[in-house]
């Protein structure tokens, strides 16, 4: 495989952007190679600037449920573009995605667009603090929810990634108030809500953790948290910009029967776009401004190219797709575990639909602890198998990988006979 011209594109790059890339991820340090620039993508494929084509399985970190580029998707962009990049001002296209958004996750009464996840996460919190006039909050380990200071705790994704759990730059008061417990143990919860009586403003979770690798919720476990958070008078805070619309039309909690007093929300309501939004409870929600004093604003916040995608993208989630996608995930997931197995490499595949990790470890991963005891290294080298057999999965062991309406059984089949080969290379 030629890389020459991504090559010397990263060797531009790390003059001019901090590390060569624009999100730490994508600079493939923690798989010991270089990263490829991406010329055009199609469907379920990636082409780089040096004309190698891949299976995509990180679809931009998982907005693209539709796939690449789809045609009326762009069509609708086009329309959106000619009639103007950015208003400054309302836009009809806010109130009707709006309103999909509420139709599909009732518990968002009211919702408020902004232009990433790490804004609607800190947004969220904001909300909570002045609704309860308290201020401490709980994570989980492992859970990531932007790079805002109070969340750079113990935290996932590209954090995880790189080994730098904690960030330099954030003050000691910026997260003294941040507790954190473990996901998926009921216990650390009760622990903390013990010692910080009347002191938490909310608990905030991914209902699927998704960024230290997928990690489903233990039977009971979010029901068990809506209890707690109501029994402390603490909110409770589903981050969904994952697992929403992804996981179901209505989200993890659409799957799990709990309602949140508030959910953070992003990816596929950008349908590829940068988009966020936090909604919740009406009276929760009435306290932002310009209803209420919580001050929260953005230029670019109701982006009308945005909101064109996303009231494209979530009116066509329909029942078949997500049935669709749960057959391909499931056949992903049987297909690499099979692969390891014959090879006599130790896997574990967690997977949520249309989410999957592959863990190199012999052991169940259901929290931070058991995900950060997969080897890395073992990931590392099948990553770059696969990538050499036309594959493009996540440059993380703590990432997930994401499926679209785009991808075919045949896709999946090819990736599962690359896996074959690079699960050898894993042995060796």
């Amino acid at each position: 495989m030629r890389t020459t011209k991504s090559s010397r594109l990263f060797s531009r790059a790390q003059r001019i952007l901090p590390g060569g890339v624009d999100s730490p991820v994508r600079a493939f340090k923690s798989v010991g190679a270089s990263p490829l620039f991406i010329r055009r993508a199609y469907g379920a494929r990636l082409e780089d600037v040096d004309g190698n084509q891949f299976i995509d399985y990180v679809m931009s970190w998982g907005p693209l449920i539709h796939g690449h580029a789809p045609r009326g998707l762009v069509q609708v962009l086009q329309k959106a573009v000619s009639d103007g990049t950015s208003y400054g001002a309302p836009s009809p296209l806010e109130v009707d995605l709006g309103e999909r958004v509420r139709r599909l996750m009732p518990s968002l009464e009211r919702v408020r667009f902004v232009n990433s996840g790490t804004e609607s996460a800190m947004s969220a919190i904001r909300v909570a603090r002045a609704a309860t006039a308290r201020d401490r909050i709980i994570k989980f380990e492992g859970c990531y929810h932007g790079h805002a200071d109070a969340f750079l705790v113990q935290a996932g994704s590209g954090a995880l990634t790189l080994g730098v759990p904690t960030s330099p730059g954030v003050t000691r008061a910026a997260v003294a108030d941040t507790l954190v417990a473990t996901y998926n143990d009921l216990e650390s919860v009760h622990r903390l809500f013990d010692a910080n009586r009347d002191q938490v403003a909310a608990l905030i979770v991914e209902p699927i953790a998704g960024n230290m690798g997928v990690v489903p919720p233990a039977d009971g476990f979010l029901r068990a948290l809506r209890e707690v958070c109501s029994a402390h008078g603490a909110l409770l805070i589903f981050d969904e910009v994952i697992s929403g619309f992804r996981a179901a039309a209505g989200g993890a909690q659409a799957i799990y029967g709990v309602r949140p007093d508030l959910t953070c929300l992003g990816k596929i309501i950008g349908g590829g776009l940068p988009v966020g939004a936090y909604g919740g409870r009406a009276d929760l929600m009435e306290l932002v401004a310009p209803a209420g004093p919580v001050y929260q604003a953005g230029t670019l916040s109701g982006n009308p190219l945005a909101m064109a995608a996303g009231i494209w993208s979530l009116s066509r989630l329909t029942p078949r797709l997500y049935s669709s996608l749960r057959d391909l995930g499931s056949r992903l997931a049987s297909g690499l575990a099979d692969a390891a197995r014959e090879a006599g490499v130790a896997l574990q595949v967690n997977a949520a639909g249309s989410l999957l990790t592959p863990f190199f470890t012999d052991r169940p991963v259901r929290d931070f602890r058991s995900a950060i005891s997969a080897g890395t290294n073992q990931y590392a080298a099948f990553f770059r198998g696969m990538l050499a057999r036309g594959v493009y999965p996540p440059p993380s062991q703590f990432e997930a990988w994401f499926l679209s309406a785009a991808h075919t059984a045949n896709d999946v089949d090819r990736t599962i006979e690359a896996a074959r080969g690079a699960m050898k290379e894993v042995r060796s």
